[in-house]
C-alpha cells in the first residue's frame, strides 16, 4: 500500500490520511456499482444497447451542471462542499436497488452522479493544496491508487457475493451507499491549506470561471469527454451483451485492472511529475488508439479483454495531466473554480455523444462507437502536442509568482 510521503508537512499528512480514506471508500462504493450496474441494468431492468446510452447521458447531466452547482455553493469550503456530494453519492446508490424500469432508476442515476462528479473534481482541488506543484503530480498519482485499493475491496466482494449467491444486486447497492458515506466523515474535516502549508481561514473562490488562457485545459477536458463517455458507456456492455460473460467473469477482469492500477497508479503520478503532462499525455491517446482500435476491428473476446484493461489503466493519466498542467498556468483561487469549468466542457461531451452513439446503435454495430473514440483521441493527441505551462502561465498567475518571490525576498 501507498505512505504518506515523508516530504509532507505534519498537516499535510493528516490531511493526506483524511483524503486517502475518502478516495478509498469512493473508490470501494463506484467499484462495486459499476461492476453489478450492467448486469444490474441487462438482467433486471431489461434495457437494451440505445438504453445503455441514453442513462449514461441522464447520469452524465450533472458533470455538466457542475460549474452552475459550484457556483451556487462557491461560499461553501471545499471539505464541506465535498462531504455534502459523498452523502448525496451515498442516498443515490443505496436506493438504486428499488427500480424497477429505465424511468424509476434515473432519479438515482441523477442524485449519485451529483456526488461523484463534485468529489472528483474537488478531491483533485484538495489534493493539490498538500504540496507544491512540482510535487502535485506524484500526491493525485498516490490518490489513485488508493481508490483503487478501495475498488479492489469492492470487486473481490462482488466476485465472492454472486459467486456463491450471497446476495442480490438491491443489497449491494445499500453497500454501496453505507461506505459512500464513510468517505463523506473522513472528508468533512479536510484542513484548509496551499502548498501543504495551514490556512487560517479557507481561500476565497471564485464562483465561475471562464479563462481564454486557459484554453488547452478546456479542450484537453472537452475531447476526453467523448472519448472516454462512449467507452465507459459500451466497454463493459459489449463484455456483457456481446460475448456474454457473467458477473463473476467481468469481476475477474475489473480485479485483475485494479491490481494494475493500484501499484501503476503512483507511478504515473511520478512521471508526471518528472518529465511533464506533454508526452505522457501524448503516450497516453497514442494507448488509447491503440485500445479502442482493438476493441472495434478484433472481434475477440481475449482481444476485447485485453483492450479493455489497457484502457483502464492508462485512462487516469488524462486526468492527472490535466489537472497539474491546470495548477502551472492558473492562480491559486481560480483552481477549483476553472476544475469544475473544465468538468463541465467534459460533459457537453459527455452527454451528447452517448445519445448521438446510442441512436447509431439501432443501424450499427458496436464498433462504430469505438472507432469514433479513436478519432477523438487522435484530436487530443494533436492539442497535448500544444502544451507548455511554462509559457502559457496566465498574467495574474505571473504577478501572483512575483508576488511570492518578492514577499520572500524581505528579510
Amino acid at each position: 500500500m501507498q505512505q504518506a510521503p515523508d516530504w509532507l508537512t505534519p498537516a499535510a499528512r493528516r490531511g493526506f490520511l483524511r483524503i486517502v480514506l475518502a478516495s478509498a471508500a469512493v473508490g470501494f462504493a463506484l467499484g462495486a456499482q459499476q461492476n453489478i450496474v450492467a448486469n444490474y441494468f441487462a438482467q433486471v431492468l431489461n434495457l437494451e444497447g440505445p438504453q445503455f446510452g441514453y442513462i449514461t447521458a441522464i447520469r452524465e447531466i450533472p458533470g455538466f451542471l457542475l460549474i452552475f452547482l459550484t457556483a451556487l455553493f462557491y461560499r461553501l469550503d471545499l471539505p464541506r462542499l465535498t462531504a455534502g456530494a459523498l452523502v448525496l453519492l451515498a442516498i443515490g446508490y443505496a436506493l438504486f436497488g428499488v427500480s424497477d424500469s429505465f424511468w424509476s432508476v434515473a432519479p438515482w442515476v441523477i442524485i449519485s452522479s451529483i456526488g461523484y462528479h463534485t468529489f472528483f473534481q474537488n478531491q483533485h482541488a484538495l489534493g493539490m493544496t498538500l504540496t507544491t506543484e512540482k510535487r502535485a503530480g506524484t500526491i493525485l498519482g498516490q490518490l489513485t491508487s488508493w481508490y483503487n485499493i478501495g475498488t479492489l475491496i469492492a470487486m473481490s466482494l462482488v466476485f465472492l457475493v454472486f459467486q456463491f449467491n450471497l446476495l442480490d444486486f438491491r443489497a449491494m447497492f445499500v453497500i454501496c451507499g453505507v461506505v459512500a458515506f464513510v468517505g463523506a466523515v473522513a472528508i468533512y474535516r479536510f484542513p484548509n491549506m496551499i502548498d501543504g502549508k495551514p490556512m487560517a481561514r479557507p481561500q476565497k473562490r471564485e464562483p465561475i470561471v471562464l479563462r481564454r488562457e486557459y484554453g488547452y485545459y478546456y479542450a484537453l477536458n472537452l475531447l476526453d469527454g467523448g472519448r472516454q463517455q462512449i467507452f465507459f458507456s459500451f466497454g463493459l456492455y459489449v463484455l456483457v451483451a456481446h460475448y456474454k460473460m457473467t458477473v463473476p467473469q467481468i469481476s475477474a477482469v475489473l480485479i485483475a485492472t485494479t491490481i494494475l492500477n493500484i501499484f501503476v497508479g503512483s507511478w504515473i503520478g511520478r512521471q508526471v511529475d518528472k518529465r511533464g503532462e506533454k508526452p505522457i499525455l501524448m503516450l497516453a491517446n497514442v494507448g488509447y488508439v491503440v485500445a479502442l482500435a482493438g476493441y472495434a476491428l478484433i472481434d475477440n473476446i481475449y482481444v476485447a479483454v485485453l483492450c479493455y484493461v489497457i484502457y483502464t489503466v492508462i485512462f487516469p493519466l488524462s486526468g492527472i495531466g490535466a489537472s497539474t498542467y491546470l495548477r502551472k498556468v492558473a492562480v491559486q483561487s481560480e483552481i477549483a473554480p476553472s476544475l469544475a469549468m473544465g468538468v463541465t466542457l467534459q460533459h457537453v461531451a459527455a452527454i451528447v455523444v452517448p445519445l448521438a452513439t446510442g441512436y447509431v446503435l439501432n443501424f450499427v454495430g458496436y464498433q462504430v462507437p469505438f472507432l469514433i473514440a479513436c478519432v477523438f483521441a487522435c484530436f487530443t493527441f494533436v492539442v497535448t502536442r500544444r502544451l507548455a505551462p511554462e509559457r502559457q502561465r496566465s498574467p495574474r498567475r505571473v504577478a501572483e509568482d512575483a508576488q511570492v518571490v518578492q514577499v520572500g525576498a524581505i528579510p
